[in-house]
């Protein structure tokens, strides 16, 4: 019953942060919300994604982790592209988070990430592979290397063809 109320708690959340969000960037995307799956020893492994463009470069990502426990995250991330493609890039980040696993441990630590992030251009679908290592400073110290995982995100506020209204000589 706890797992089903966390569940409807976390589609709420996504669906209110989602409904707020209409501005449009030079991004492919301003928003995107799906599944990140990973493997089980990171206290962050299987999670509800939502990330968040603040600019061309820098996004915020909020993971919301129903694996081997619960847990919470973020990360600050940048975007770099990678060769000509808009809507292929590398990104780096750094956050953190805490969580609770089965027996009843609460993990709490800093993470990093590194990964590609590609956008398909003619739907509305955003991949993302990534290595997320986490530092657990409690209940001890222990360091995870094995957090690697694939996102799958649905992408709101798609980026339009920009017109010109200056007039010309």
């Amino acid at each position: 019953m706890r797992t089903i109320t966390r569940i409807t708690f976390c589609v709420i959340l996504l669906l209110v942060v989602s409904s707020r969000t209409n501005r449009l960037s030079a991004q492919d995307y301003k928003l995107a919300m799906g599944i990140r799956f990973s493997s089980a020893s990171p206290t962050l492994n299987n999670s509800v994604s939502v990330k968040y463009f603040l600019d061309e470069t820098n996004a915020v990502e909020g993971l919301i982790s129903f694996g081997t426990g619960f847990g919470v995250g973020g990360l600050y991330e940048r975007h770099q592209l990678i060769g000509a493609v808009p809507a292929f890039t590398w990104f780096y980040g750094v956050g953190g988070y805490v969580g609770w696993r089965n027996n009843n441990t609460t993990h709490i630590g800093p993470t990093g990430a590194i990964g590609l992030d590609y956008k398909f251009a003619n739907a509305p679908v955003n991949l993302s592979l990534d290595w997320q290592p986490e530092l657990d400073l409690a209940p001890n110290i222990d360091f995870i290397p094995d957090a690697f995982g694939i996102t799958v995100r649905y992408t709101f506020a798609r980026q339009t063809a920009k017109t010109s209204t200056s007039p010309t000589p």
